[in-house]
């Protein structure tokens, strides 16, 4: 039903005297935010349920800025909600009378148009494209979403012409049949792309979730497997590339700036200080990347090289100022090329990356509390970290305590305080010795609570064992809570 929702919107916007733009069919969320500046609009809706079952359709809301709103833009706009005591109160139009009086218009290939050319400027390395695209084989899979159209349309007209869409999941389907949960950050959802995949003799799978704002990669290894690269693995991919290249091309600003969110992986700071480029972590949804590259325009201190979390998400570029999955497998081809000119695969690529600057792994958990008693719990558990804050976990001595509810940064050594720097979130982050950490915050959708883990060790063995420790260490604070 999204298209009658988003219908609706419209016209209750035209009934309040508001010009609203409708795109003519289904668009990815990139496209939104990218439309909202494009048209000068002070606002933008997206319907959807993003990578999660229909049950969860929903509605997204955007500034002008073309990034999902922040406080105190939220508060307001659900203050205004509570407001509506009858449904009867909400002003609307009918269809015909809106566009009569001009306030209903219908958008679509000219935008689309626009868009397609703002991500053929991202491109680093053409020559490379032209020369070895064509010898790069694709799968792509939009999991039935809206990242067909324009992710083939791009990587056909930047040269790429090997690209294989799984055809079981080309079309849209509004029930997901063919996968039931369309998160490309759960591999079972490569299931058929992978078998493709084996027919064509692939180098790259890539699959985006249905509102095409997010992408996860499998890249063939020397055995001829196909192996998973986590969020966090294909950001760094893709942010030790922009940055290198960019200074091989001369091309690099003296004051750009690397995001990431503070749940994502510490590898991006090591990247960062190798190249000696500004990173800066914020907190988790890509809102508040998007707030940055709106302050760094508002203040030019910084220009933004990249930007992703490690849910799978990044925006290569300012066009738009939410994650772009269509912009992403543009990026991860060229890169996929470049590795293919110098004999080498993705996968070899991600091992260089660990070779230079250390081996890390990250991984979460969640505990599902339902209900009134369900959030309780959750505000217990984190009421009970917050307040006996552990000088142990595992093997790991706690350097350092941060809780962004009180924006404050605890020194464990010798009790200094220094401020976070961050909005207000009821958000744990615990630094621990050589480099390990975890992070505890409740699920902004699910009755969750998550917890993140972060090591370093020399090998991917090592690192294997040494998460699993720490997790095992930090669910052992929390499970005499929970029972």
């Amino acid at each position: 039903m999204s298209p009658e929702f988003a219908n609706e919107a419209a016209l209750v916007l035209n009934g309040n005297g508001i010009k609203a733009y409708v795109f003519e069919d289904l668009r990815a969320t990139p496209q939104l935010s990218y439309a909202v500046r494009e048209l000068g609009c002070i606002a933008g809706i997206v319907v959807t349920a993003s990578h999660n079952p229909p049950e969860y359709n929903g509605y997204k809301v955007y500034w002008e800025d073309g990034a999902q709103v922040t406080s105190p833009k939220d508060v307001q706009i659900i203050n205004e909600v509570v407001e509506v005591k009858e449904y009867n109160e909400v002003k609307t139009l009918g269809l015909q009378e809106a566009k009569k009086q001009g306030l209903y218009s219908v958008v679509g290939k000219e935008i689309d148009d626009k868009y397609v050319e703002e991500l053929k400027k991202q491109i680093i390395n053409k020559d490379v494209i032209e020369k070895y695209g064509n010898g790069v084989k694709i799968v792509f899979t939009p999991l039935h979403g809206t990242g067909n159209k324009p992710v083939r349309r791009i990587l056909d007209e930047i040269g790429f012409k090997n690209v294989y869409v799984v055809p079981e999941q080309e079309l849209p389907d509004s029930q997901f049949s063919t996968v039931g949960y369309p998160n490309p950050e759960d591999i079972k959802a490569f299931e058929l792309s992978q078998k493709l995949a084996k027919e064509k003799d692939a180098d790259l799978i890539m699959a985006t979730d249905p509102d095409a704002d997010r992408i996860g990669i499998l890249v063939k290894n020397k055995q001829g497997e196909y192996v998973p690269l986590t969020g966090n693995m294909t950001g760094v991919l893709i942010a030790d590339y922009i940055i290198s290249q960019r200074i091989e091309k001369g091309t690099f600003p003296s004051n750009g700036a690397l995001i990431s969110t503070i749940v994502s992986t510490n590898m991006t700071s090591a990247i960062a200080k190798y190249y000696g480029v500004k990173f800066i972590e914020v907190l988790t949804g890509f809102k508040y990347i998007g707030e940055k590259i709106k302050e760094f325009k508002a203040t030019g201190e910084y220009e933004y090289l990249f930007g992703f979390e490690e849910s799978y998400g990044s925006l290569i570029g300012t066009h738009a100022r939410d994650k772009d999955a269509i912009v992403s497998a543009m990026m991860l081809s060229e890169i996929a090329s470049y590795y293919k000119s110098k004999n080498i695969t993705l996968w070899d690529a991600m091992l260089e990356l660990y070779e230079k600057y250390g081996y890390y792994k990250e991984g979460i958990e969640a505990i599902t509390l339902k209900g009134i008693d369900g959030m309780e719990k959750i505000q217990e558990i984190l009421n009970y970290l917050r307040n006996e804050v552990p000088t142990k976990v595992g093997q790991y001595k706690v350097k350092a305590f941060r809780d962004y509810n009180d924006e404050t940064i605890k020194n464990m050594e010798n009790g200094s305080m220094v401020s976070t720097g961050l909005p207000k979130s009821n958000v744990l982050y615990f630094e621990l010795d050589n480099d390990a950490w975890f992070c505890v915050r409740p699920s902004g959708t699910e009755p969750k609570v998550k917890f993140y883990f972060g090591v370093k060790g020399s090998s991917m063995e090592e690192t294997e064992k040494l998460v699993e420790d720490l997790k095992s260490g930090v669910m052992n604070l929390v499970n005499d809570l929970i029972k």
